[in-house]
């Protein structure tokens, strides 16, 4: 029918155009800020998850800046502990060449004078190696906590254990059943957070490694089991278990009756750490620490204060390097933690470019068919708006 009032072409031909150029604007979008998930107008549930996760990489980043300066004040404690780890066997020569017994009083002065001066120095360089505030080294100290994680990490889930088996203890590649005390029913049933999951069917060939195997098996993975060689006693963890009464159950429907059920115990895996302490020192003189024998009462007066001098000085070297090498231990993990956080944060930026970034190869083709599709709507919805004045040559 032809008509003046509607043209029905001319909405179609406009409802296609503005449908381009909606998409035109997407891809526009996407090109200009390299994302395609840039709001979350575009995609809400993605742009939760990304959001969730560039707050944990900003986290990390922070706790990373906190490893480089705990990291920064050990160095700078290593450093001192080196200088005076080089002072001490300064003072042991001196006080092993004040054992001399045919030195003269001069000579003798003049090592006692070389002997405190260089003493005295051990308080100058522990007192000057702070860094940001806090000295590892000097007396009056605390001990330095530093964040090594964001998170605490999930714990490792419930476990229990059986009876210990008395008597005869099989070994791994001993037969489950009449072996000694292990006697198990047919068909152990385990049951997590009161669900049954997996079900172990002994045989009477099985081993206890293969028992073990069998339950990861059977729960796919849910539930590991592990045995304890000196007192025959099997251990089950459940990462997914709740804390409960029967989070993990293990039941045995068979006649027998079965050591699983026996005597069962359960308790929670520690979680981790989110912090390590590195302990406050002490490599002063007449102080607590390391340098507790090293004290302004000694002297080289003579052949016995310098015998005296030189025990101290030997005693407090030991225990200096002991100290020392405690100190860059913790360095290193500090190091090994920083350089996985570090692989971390660079996991979670790449998990998040797969979610939002767009793949700019393919918009920019998508650009282009997008601007002559435009254009053909454009130039359709023109043809369209000028199909009414075909009704003026009725008329004629």
């Amino acid at each position: 029918m032809a008509s003046v009032n509607t043209n029905y072409g001319a909405l179609v031909a406009l409802q296609s155009l503005n449908k381009t150029s909606q998409e035109l604007d997407q891809v526009q979008n996407r090109i200009s800020t390299g994302l395609k998930v840039a709001t979350a107008k575009d995609n809400g549930a993605v742009f939760s998850i990304a959001q969730t996760m560039r707050a944990r990489t900003a986290a990390l980043g922070s706790v990373t800046d906190g490893i480089n300066r705990a990291t920064s004040t050990i160095d700078v404690a290593l450093s001192a502990g080196q200088s005076i780890s080089d002072l001490l066997i300064q003072l042991k020569d001196k006080a092993v060449a004040g054992q001399a017994a045919d030195l003269s009083t001069d000579q003798r002065a003049a090592l006692a004078a070389d002997f405190t001066a260089l003493r005295s120095q051990i308080n100058q360089i522990a007192g000057a190696a702070t860094f940001n505030g806090v000295n590892l080294v000097a007396a009056g100290g605390a001990n330095m906590s530093v964040l090594t994680s964001d998170l605490a990490g999930a714990s490792s889930g419930r476990q229990i254990q059986s009876t210990a088996i008395a008597g005869t203890v099989p070994a791994l590649s001993a037969y489950v059943v009449g072996n000694g005390s292990v006697v198990i029913a047919d068909d152990s049933v385990f049951n997590l957070n009161g669900v049954a999951i997996g079900t172990v069917d002994i045989t009477a060939t099985m081993t206890i490694s293969d028992y073990l195997a069998a339950v990861s098996t059977a729960t796919g993975g849910r539930v590991s089991a592990s045995y304890n060689q000196s007192n025959g006693q099997f251990t089950y963890v459940a990462a997914e278990a709740v804390a409960g009464t029967n989070e993990l159950t293990i039941t045995t429907p068979g006649t027998a009756r079965s050591w699983l059920g026996q005597g069962v115990a359960a308790g929670a895996v520690t979680a981790a750490s989110v912090t390590t302490t590195i302990t406050d020192l002490d490599f002063t003189v007449d102080g607590a620490g390391a340098l507790s024998t090293v004290t302004s009462a000694l002297s080289l007066s003579n052949v016995a204060n310098a015998v005296a001098a030189g025990s101290a000085i030997d005693t407090a070297m030991a225990a200096l390097n002991t100290q020392l090498a405690t100190l860059g231990s913790q360095a290193k993990a500090l190091d090994v933690q920083k350089m996985f956080l570090g692989k971390l944060s660079d996991s979670i930026e790449a998990g998040i470019g797969n979610l939002v970034d767009a793949d700019l190869a393919k918009e920019s083709a998508r650009l282009q068919s997008l601007q002559v599709k435009q254009q053909l709507g454009a130039q359709a919805l023109s043809i369209a708006n000028s199909a009414p004045s075909i009704v003026l040559s009725f008329f004629r």
